[in-house]
């Protein structure tokens, strides 16, 4: 294709060569080329991060890096207390530990944590930590929303003036299931953790 002559200049004739064959040996270096960076040298610096893009091409930034401890623990934290308040409504409600529940627990603990934390190695580990806990204050909430029901007594009364009665009568009832939704829990607050950082 050729470009269009610009006005007011003499035309030269198809395939003339001017000054020993180069045909860009009749412009002068301040004349406008048509394209805004020939003055640039190929490859140098301009302090544009997005300089080696083509032009109209979208832009589509890095995924920041998610490995925040600190909030992956608040975050887990959070869905501890919250899980292990639901989970003794659920007690409370049905008088029966539910494995379904228990499996809930860990895996809203360890989502939480490594959605928001990222990949941090620790949070898995600790998200199955907070998940024994929330597990174990979840059965005690629903042993004192039974009790509660039976005495004369509210469940804020039984869970913070007589802990170390309700304590015992968690152990009088615990058995081996009771342990085994403790594992449960751990096992998938640990694998929640590493999909959700995924």
């Amino acid at each position: 294709m050729s470009q269009p002559v610009p006005p007011n200049q003499p035309q030269q004739p198809y395939n003339a060569q001017p000054d020993g064959g180069n045909p860009f040996a009749g412009q002068q270096s301040g004349a406008p080329t048509g394209n805004p960076f020939a003055g640039q040298q190929p490859g140098a610096p301009t302090g544009n991060p997005f300089a080696g893009q083509q032009p109209g091409a979208p832009f589509t930034p890095p995924a920041p890096a998610r490995n925040n401890i600190g909030l992956g623990l608040v975050a887990a934290v959070v869905a501890a207390v919250v899980a292990a308040g639901i989970y003794g409504a659920i007690i409370g409600a049905t008088k029966h530990e539910i494995g379904y529940a228990a499996v809930g627990v860990g895996f809203v603990v360890g989502f939480a944590a490594g959605k928001v934390g990222g990949r941090n190695p620790a949070l898995p580990v600790v998200s199955a930590l907070l998940s024994l806990v929330a597990v174990y204050f979840g059965q005690l909430l629903g042993e004192a929303m039974i009790a509660a029901k039976e005495l004369p007594v509210t469940v804020s009364e039984l869970f913070f003036d007589h802990f170390s009665l309700l304590n015992e009568a968690w152990k009088a009832d615990s058995d081996f299931i009771s342990y085994l939704f403790f594992a449960v829990a751990a096992v998938a607050a640990f694998s929640g953790a590493k999909k959700a950082a995924d």
